[in-house]
């Protein structure tokens, strides 16, 4: 029999013993089984409801089906999937087998796809049909990559998942890993725009779903949960599959983008009673006049995470809705959030305070602690923590010194111990949720023929939520007219995931700069 994890709640915060030998696909799967919890609903996506039972057998058969593929014990397994069932299946499949599952956002471009399955060296990638014309460019002269499998209706030549699942068996034991094996990789973005993957461990979810999702959220068996934020994202792996799955909840997933009609669609038809979603999408909800009434949902808590949450945008959804929505920080590294408000403990306009479990410090300059009001570095220890960038040991070092893990956010701590939001410490930027490089979308700028230099920076739009602004120098002969702006942001958009884009087009006649040429992005903040 598998061991699962011993938790003791009287503890504050709640005091975990996850096994030497442990395997987390029989921990969040196979233990409901156990528990008597097969019959019922684990998941409501597109294709209908899947029960635990349904879900466990499924899981078995993609773990089968991959080792039928040659998978082996450590092997990465890139999935480019949108948000259903066999996600889950997958995800959890290969990890019952001591495979790496690595899930990829599907709103990249080819480049970063052939970048992530060389530098992943993913032996089969999965990926869904209407993704795979954005996949197929990259997958020539793949050194490592040994099959693909599409999920979907239309094979393009290749095998089809739910004919392979259909063969396999769904008897199936864990592989013999241990809690400090690693688990699943999730690419973050860097600096320069360029993917890095934070490589996690098995013990690292458990740790996230009991110390944040049961200890500040109270999710139990009998909530329902939706998010608008994918399961490729970290934020959206939790909130949608590892926190419903760890209690026995049950997951509302759809694949479609997330707008306020889709959102309002499933809060209506499936009543869940948490939502998790991003500022930007909760101002869009405010927005729309076709929103349904508040007796039409069955919410309990909202959720924010991914950017600052606007006090208005907050204040208004209570008004609204009768509900608060809890604003709070994660990250990739941390796998979840780690620091954030509570039902018992909520300020508008701040992040909170620390997830019991996790240790905060806000480190000046020098590496010294700074005092209450004043900014600095915000720096997180915890359980969740990944343990490296793959293949990147400088980044690495740059981020995981000892327990504690650089965010790369400023914050200061109000008078009552509230972390308020200072913005970034590099000139990263967060849209919807999604990390943004400037050096990317400039780079994009400056290819087109109008374009002598780029600069862009993050601005505020009317609901105070952070998009990429650009400023632009032309060259000789090219005239600035609100034609060639819209031309512009065209022209991102079609070489960089479309949420990159610059929302603001302003035409300068020279960019700020230090003497040694590097531009002052912080000189055009504001303006």
């Amino acid at each position: 029999m598998a061991s699962y994890t011993k938790i003791d709640r009287r503890a504050r915060p709640p005091r975990l013993e996850v096994p030497r030998q442990y395997n987390a696909a029989a921990e969040f799967i196979d233990r409901h089984l156990e528990e008597g919890s097969g019959a019922k609903t684990a998941i409501l996506d597109d294709r209908g409801a899947t029960s635990y039972a349904e879900l466990a057998a499924r899981t078995n058969r993609a773990g089968n089906m991959m080792r039928t593929l040659g998978v082996a014990l450590g092997d990465r397994v890139l999935m480019l999937m949108l948000d259903s069932a066999d996600f889950v299946a997958c995800f959890f499949g290969a990890i019952k087998i001591g495979a790496v599952p690595v899930p990829v956002n599907t709103l990249l471009t080819t480049p970063e796809y052939e970048f992530m399955l060389r530098d992943s060296r993913a032996a089969l990638a999965l990926v869904s049909a209407p993704l795979y014309d954005k996949l197929a460019p990259a997958l020539k002269d793949q050194p490592f990559l040994d099959a693909v499998v599409v999920d979907g209706a239309g094979s393009h030549g290749k095998p089809l998942l739910a004919e392979l699942l259909a063969q396999a068996s769904d008897r199936l034991e864990p592989a013999p890993t241990v809690a400090d094996d690693i688990c699943f990789w999730l690419y973050t973005s860097g600096s320069t725009g360029r993917p890095k993957a934070a490589v996690h461990i098995h013990a690292n979810i458990v740790h996230t779903a009991e110390l944040y999702a049961v200890a500040v959220l109270g999710l139990g068996p009998d909530d329902i949960v939706f998010s608008a934020a994918k399961l490729f994202f970290a934020y959206g792996l939790g909130n949608a599959m590892t926190f419903p799955l760890y209690v026995g909840a049950t997951a509302v997933l759809m694949a479609e983008r997330p707008t306020p009609q889709s959102v309002a669609q499933r809060l209506v038809a499936h009543k869940p009673t948490l939502f998790f979603g991003v500022p930007t999408l909760y101002a869009a909800m405010l927005a729309d006049p076709k929103l349904p009434a508040k007796e039409a949902l069955a919410l309990r808590l909202c959720v924010s995470a991914g950017e600052a949450l606007p006090e208005p945008v907050s204040r208004r959804w209570k008004e609204r809705f009768g509900v608060e929505i809890l604003d709070g920080i994660g990250s990739t590294e941390m796998l979840h959030i780690f620091l954030s408000n509570a039902p018992d403990s909520l300020r508008y306009g701040t992040t909170g305070k620390p997830v019991p479990g996790y240790e905060l410090e806000l480190v000046g300059e020098g590496g010294v602690e700074v005092k209450a009001g004043e900014i600095g570095d915000l720096y997180v220890a915890g359980p969740s923590s990944a343990i490296m960038y793959w293949n990147n040991r400088a980044k690495s070092l740059d981020s995981f010194n000892g327990k504690w893990t650089k965010t790369g956010d400023k914050y200061l701590i109000d008078a009552d111990g509230f972390y308020v939001y200072q913005g970034r410490s590099d000139d990263m930027l967060k849209v919807s949720g999604i990390y943004v490089s400037p050096i990317e979308v400039e780079g994009a700028l400056v290819t087109h023929d109008a374009v002598l230099e780029a600069a862009v920076v993050g601005h505020e739009d009317e609901n105070g939520l952070v998009k990429p602004k650009a400023f632009v120098v032309l060259k000789a002969g090219a005239s600035e007219s609100p034609e060639l702006a819209a031309a512009l942001q065209a022209y991102v958009k079609e070489r960089l995931a479309p949420y990159k884009y610059p929302r603001w087009i302003q035409f300068v006649p020279e960019l700020p700069k230090t003497a040694t040429g590097k531009i002052q992005r912080f000189k055009l903040r504001g303006l």
